[in-house]
């Protein structure tokens, strides 16, 4: 429902009247408003387009990619074309970050050449292959598409080796390309790290346990109670899951960042309704198809040995993907060099925070190159 309301809001329509005259009159003034709102996005659309363009020396390309044996939509994005590369893997799962990342990764582009992807059952791509492509939505399934499609960016940019960011479902999915291909990437680099494998009740009782603690702290009466009141999970229904969700967000301070996501993919260049439609459709598909399977992994899935550097860069306030639980991650691997920083935010500091982000990634990435050399 969440789609059809942002998609119902966003187009202007409002419900007719039940008089014929006045259901022909609401017609006709919802056209009109619609007509304005089309050329206030297209205006918008065409300016962010000259407002974030890519500099004659750099790389800007967006295509379909045959990934996996179907079309899958891919964006590179770049000021220098020798500049090292990072595949970026999306959150969610389904929340491609394509729609909104020609501005949210403005600032990487000056040090790095960012490649974003929409998964398989997300965004573009799901668009271009519809529902029916649910039924391959596994996550072997997507681990073997992020490894093609690194080998194929690796390839394409002259690359040995490319650089692997997983952000919250993304991080999962780059653990497990990581072990299942070391050879294609530098370093595995998670933020908003899930820590823990097959267990999301866990996970979600330690973000509960540390929101009621920070909660506690502020002397925020109003989120005491209503945590309280809901308890730790697992709960009965869902009511309980968006009220932890919604402090959440408010105790990290990614209300206005989430709220910028979707005006960004509103007014992204090149855009459409369907476009923002299918990037809501696949939010709503790919959870439903991979949180349960992401749930039953083996508890080891994400521990273990790595034939890579693993890092990550973790929001100090992160009460979605716990911190405490990102450490115990990084503290539990074994891998030829590892490490655990944090800056300040919360689950999207690698966004809301991206210049301390960039400053600590590049830090742990010449450190790893001087004592590989």
């Amino acid at each position: 429902m969440r789609n059809r309301y942002v998609t119902l809001v966003a187009c202007g329509v409002a419900l007719a009247l039940s008089s014929p005259v006045r259901t022909q009159e609401r017609r006709s003034s919802n056209a009109d408003e619609q007509r304005k709102l089309d050329a206030a996005l297209g205006f918008l659309r065409a300016r962010n387009a000259q407002d974030y363009a890519i500099s004659p020396n750099g790389i800007d390309e967006a295509k379909y990619l045959k990934v996996g044996g179907i079309e899958q939509w891919v964006t590179i994005r770049g000021e220098d074309r020798a500049n090292p590369v990072v595949l970026v893997l999306h959150g969610g799962p389904g929340d491609a970050t394509n729609p909104w990342g020609y501005a949210g990764f403005r600032a990487w582009l000056k040090t790095y050449t960012v490649v974003q992807w929409d998964q398989r059952g997300t965004g573009r791509t799901l668009g271009r292959n519809g529902q029916a492509s649910a039924a391959t939505l596994t996550i072997d399934r997507l681990v073997q598409d992020g490894v093609e499609l690194a080998d194929a960016v690796r390839t394409s940019l002259r690359k040995d080796k490319i650089i692997l960011v997983g952000h919250s479902w993304g991080s999962v999915l780059g653990v497990l390309m990581a072990k299942a291909k070391p050879d294609l990437f530098h370093a595995f680099v998670g933020t908003g790290q899930v820590g823990v494998a097959g267990d999301l009740a866990r996970q979600y009782h330690v973000a509960y346990d540390a929101l009621l603690a920070r909660a506690r702290s502020l002397g925020d009466a109003r989120a005491v109670r209503e945590l309280e009141e809901i308890g730790p999970p697992p709960r009965k229904d869902g009511r309980g899951d968006q009220v932890q969700r919604r402090w959440a967000n408010l105790f990290e301070g990614a209300d206005s960042f989430i709220a910028s996501m979707g005006w960004f993919g509103l007014t992204a260049p090149g855009y459409t309704t369907r476009d923002v439609n299918d990037w809501f459709d696949g939010q709503n598909l790919s959870g439903e198809r991979l949180m349960p399977q992401q749930n039953a992994l083996a508890p080891t899935a994400l521990a273990g040995r790595f034939s890579v550097p693993v890092f990550v860069i973790q929001g100090v306030d992160d009460f979605t993907t716990p911190t405490s639980l990102a450490k115990a991650f990084v503290d539990d691997v074994e891998a030829p060099h590892k490490a655990f920083v944090t800056i300040k935010g919360g689950h999207f500091a690698v966004f809301m925070n991206s210049s301390e982000f960039l400053k600590e990634l590049s830090a742990l990435l010449t450190t790893q190159a001087r004592s590989a050399g």
